[in-house]
């Protein structure tokens, strides 16, 4: 049984358990997990992609006709129907007989193009719909072996960019040219990995999703693009990886602030309170405690400081960039090995920001680093 085999079995057996009948599943990201199917136009293009997960029979894949070349080659789907734009009922002639006769239909409400959603709500009637994205949300909670070595991965190539984007860093330098040094270093080092230990030939070693850098006065503008602004001597710069880390479609947070030579005394005194939430949360991060107890122990630290009340500690990740469990107040989740997560460390100031974050397995005792870059004062000054 192949890996994305075993996760339509699972899904399947959750059905069985909620009773439920049939799931639509209209995620990206979630098609690929089930499936095996990626790079494929969705609803940014108006082409629906929709798998249909009955609980007893075959599975099916509507998809545009136009990739129906690459889902030949990629899904792991008992049935493809590809349709044609403007040809007869497109994407909606084969859901009537998917959820014919179904009393409960899962779809996922978050997720659900408003074409098809509206579709199916005529189709099927709201009183038979229920959502199916908690169990799936609980499915990808805890990585399989094969995809704690995807995370590894990422770290290395996270790790490349970071190193690269650090070099680049200078005086005199445009923020672009360190978002190409970090793209090129990143896409070399998951070319690597993907030639050493894959072999999907498809997947695409290049890195994208514009940098996200500022500097400077742009230094609070927490998801500011790299631009054409010149870094200048004594400015801080931040370098963040959050989108950019997608290895093998397998996603980690990494964030680090730099200084372009000395940092002056009151940024320095706000990032090593950052430095020091971070520390505090890695600290109550263990297996056993809930996900918002980690969040308290961060901002416990940034409160107690003198500063506001911070935004979330951080995320699990995998093959999306946001997944459960969230740590942060009222996430009750319950830490468990085989997470992987990422947590920050971030302080905010009408002038300045300071952030630091990294992404962690957790371990049957604790958690194991996957992305490595020095962060004590002395060393993130360039």
């Amino acid at each position: 049984m192949t890996l994305f085999e075993h996760r339509l079995q699972s899904l399947r057996h959750r059905m069985t358990e909620a009773g439920m009948d049939v799931a639509l599943i209209t995620d990206d990201d979630n098609v690929y997990y089930l499936t095996g199917y990626y790079d494929y136009l969705h609803m940014e293009f108006g082409r629906p992609t929709i798998l249909v997960v009955p609980r007893d029979g075959d599975s099916l894949l509507i998809t545009p006709t136009i990739d129906l070349n690459a889902a030949l080659a990629s899904a792991r789907v008992d049935r493809i129907a590809a349709w044609n734009d403007g040809m007869g009922l497109e994407w909606r002639a084969d859901l009537p007989g998917a959820v014919k006769g179904a009393g409960k239909i899962g779809i996922e409400p978050d997720h659900m193009p408003p074409p098809v959603r509206a579709y199916v709500d005529d189709l099927a009637g709201r009183d038979r719909l229920t959502t199916v994205t908690p169990i799936l949300a609980d499915m990808r909670m805890i990585k399989s072996p094969e995809e704690l070595q995807l995370a590894r991965h990422a770290g290395e190539v996270a790790g490349a960019m970071m190193a690269a984007g650090r070099g680049a860093i200078a005086d005199g330098v445009p923020e672009y040219e360190v978002a190409i040094a970090t793209s090129q270093a990143g896409t070399r080092k998951a070319a690597d990995l993907l030639s050493a230990h894959y072999d999907d030939t498809d997947m695409s070693p290049n890195t994208h999703f514009l940098q996200i850098m500022a500097s400077g006065r742009d230094i609070i503008k927490t998801h500011h693009r790299a631009s054409t602004r010149i870094m200048r001597q004594g400015e801080p710069v931040f370098l963040c990886f959050c989108g950019m880390t997608n290895f093998h479609r397998f996603k980690l947070g990494f964030d680090r602030t730099f200084w372009i030579g000395d940092a002056p005394d009151d940024q320095a005194a706000v990032y090593e309170v950052a430095v020091a939430s971070q520390k505090a949360a890695l600290e109550a991060l263990r297996p056993g405690v809930t996900a918002e107890s980690v969040h308290a122990a961060y901002a416990e630290v940034i409160q107690g400081a003198g500063f506001e009340y911070p935004f979330r500690c951080g995320r699990a990740t995998g093959f999306s960039f946001l997944e459960k469990p969230q740590l942060v107040t009222g996430d009750t989740t319950i830490i468990q090995p085989g997470m992987v997560l990422a947590v920050d460390g971030s302080v905010s100031v009408d002038t300045f920001r300071a952030q630091v974050g990294d992404s962690f397995i957790i371990t049957d005792d604790g958690w194991e680093p996957l992305t490595h870059h020095p962060k004590a004062l002395a060393e993130v000054v360039l």
